[in-house]
């Protein structure tokens, strides 16, 4: 049984930071890759960031990028979402993923599901 449970959220003025962390339990956890997506109030769930099971590749949503830093450490088995710079518009339930097969951009593409972090952003 694979669980990943998301902490960090809360709410924050635009331009603060937050730091999203999730940790993961009963699975190989460094062979997987694990995504970030978020969900906005009456919008379907869209992709943030993800990495390689490494850690040496990282890849982002344009409207994130360069604002947002998705790291692991697995020996602690936690994936970290760096958020800097927020604005209203990132106000959203954030859940980690772990990636089972094909496009690391499709939530269809991951099998486990965290129950999520809100993040809301004031302006």
């Amino acid at each position: 049984q694979v669980q990943l449970v998301e902490s960090g959220g809360g709410l924050v003025q635009a331009g603060g930071s937050l730091r999203l962390s999730c940790a993961a339990s009963g699975r190989t956890f460094g062979t997987a890759a694990m995504g970030w997506f978020r969900q906005a109030p009456g919008k379907s769930r869209e992709f943030v960031a993800v990495i390689t099971g490494s850690g040496v590749n990282t890849y982002y949503a344009d409207s994130v990028k360069g604002r947002f830093t998705i790291s692991r450490d697995n020996a602690k088995n936690t994936v970290y979402l760096q958020m800097n710079s927020l604005k209203p518009e990132d106000t959203a339930l954030y859940y980690c993923a772990g990636h089972r097969s094909g496009s690391v951009y499709y939530q269809l593409s991951y099998d486990y599901w965290g129950q999520g972090t809100q993040v809301t952003v004031s302006s």
